[in-house]
């Protein structure tokens, strides 16, 4: 449930977590969000099952986890975008969740079990509204 007054920053932390579990199960150790020059970065720690840390163990385990969440994030983060245009009033309109650092290329898991969303937004959000509860009305994901 949320806070009457929690941050964007903490509505949108408690929707990615939720959003996470909703998806995989797996209950994610703590969220992240930070918000720049219309660019929000949630990172969700700890979201790998231990079934999934066993078989990213391997370059080939890895590859599969990798295009696993890759998949999953593309078919079903529609529910968190329009989570975060509630709370933030701002509409998404770019998402990823990958990136591999030995190539810059976007990945969606990384072996230490993080797993990092990007969101460029329509626009920025002021500092003061960022730190405010926002214009939506405080409800549930999904």
């Amino acid at each position: 449930m949320d806070k009457p007054h929690a941050t964007m920053a903490q509505q949108i932390a408690q929707a990615a977590g939720v959003f996470e579990q909703q998806r995989t199960g797996v209950v994610p150790k703590s969220v992240t969000v930070v918000q720049s020059e219309g660019t929000l970065v949630v990172t969700v720690h700890g979201a790998l099952s231990p079934a999934e840390k066993v078989l990213a163990k391997s370059p080939a385990g890895a590859a599969q986890v990798q295009e696993f969440h890759r998949e999953l994030f593309a078919s079903a983060s529609d529910a968190l975008r329009q989570e975060i245009k509630r709370i933030t009033g701002v509409e998404v309109h770019e998402a990823a969740a990958e990136v591999e650092l030995a190539t810059g290329t976007v990945v969606a898991v990384f072996t230490t079990g993080t797993v990092v969303h990007v969101y460029l937004l329509a626009r920025s959000i002021p500092a003061e509204t960022w730190n405010a509860s926002g214009p939506g009305e405080q409800k549930r994901l999904m």
